[in-house]
């Protein structure tokens, strides 16, 4: 009949990160809406190790994971922002590179967003702006917890990212939340990359210092490795005293959310 607008599609989609809460949603949700989209923000600074844990989810599950990625890639945008490195106070890598590409992948079709924050996080997540665009977080709701992601991916056979035995969550491999730890490991498991994050570090003769640790240039940071290991073997040593019963996976875990002081960014993270 003609005059009738036919129902426009709702999309279904899911964002992989190459952490253990998206993986796992994305093995929950596999079964409940079989029409899903998995998308994968791909700013071409990720870790080694993040890429190959996205093609085991792909092989394990049968799914394809489309690889969404800004018309430009990093140095464009360090170049644009003038060498100001992104910070927990100015995200733009987050906003040019992941989320532009994501809202350019849905458009204007309608679309529910599948969130994999927990049940047991107090993070608001995603917040979309096209009112075309519903954000779920189907863990919240199902009251899932970190142990129940992990018993998912372990019966899943995917198992967890192998960077989870130096680093607590996915993202760039100079992703700013790191901890001072994790900047030491990166430097130990990848010192290429390490290198590369030192540089985009400026000093610039005006005394403009742009850094990705707060306080101290990466070369400064590394200077003193031995007592940032120090510390943190110390901390480790007190969790496991206070919390003995549980796995050093979990201790290392407990110990670098300790040391938090900003929450990361959800599109990165989950």
């Amino acid at each position: 009949m003609s005059g009738i607008v036919p129902e426009r599609k709702v999309r279904h989609i899911l964002g992989i990160s190459g952490g253990k809460d998206s993986a796992a949603l994305a093995v929950y949700m596999r079964d409940r809406v079989p029409d899903i989209e998995y998308f994968f923000c791909d700013t071409g600074e990720e870790l080694t190790e993040t890429y190959d844990f996205i093609d085991r989810l792909e092989a394990r599950l049968g799914i394809k994971v489309q690889r969404l990625a800004a018309t430009q890639g990093f140095k464009h945008f360090l170049e644009k922002y003038n060498d100001f490195l992104p910070s927990p106070q100015s995200r733009w890598c987050t906003v040019q590179m992941k989320i532009k590409p994501l809202e350019e992948f849905i458009g204007d079709d309608e679309a529910i967003s599948y969130v994999a924050i927990r049940a047991d996080e107090d993070r608001s997540g995603y917040v979309a702006t096209k009112d075309t665009i519903k954000v779920v977080f189907p863990f919240k709701d199902a009251g899932i917890t970190k142990p129940d992601v992990e018993r998912i991916l372990e019966e899943s056979g995917i198992g967890m990212p192998k960077y989870y035995s130096w680093r607590s969550r996915s993202g760039c491999y100079f992703c700013f939340f790191q901890r001072k730890i994790e900047w030491v490991r990166l430097a130990e498991n990848h010192p290429g990359l390490f290198e590369k994050a030192k540089s985009f570090e400026k000093v610039l003769p005006d005394g403009r210092r742009y850094t990705w640790s707060q306080d101290e240039s990466l070369d400064e940071l590394i200077a003193r490795k031995d007592q940032i290991i120090a510390e943190h073997e110390k901390r480790v040593k007190l969790q496991k005293q206070r919390k003995p019963n549980k796995t050093l996976a979990e201790v290392l875990e407990g110990v670098l959310d300790g040391e938090d002081q900003e929450e990361g960014c959800v599109v990165c993270h989950v």
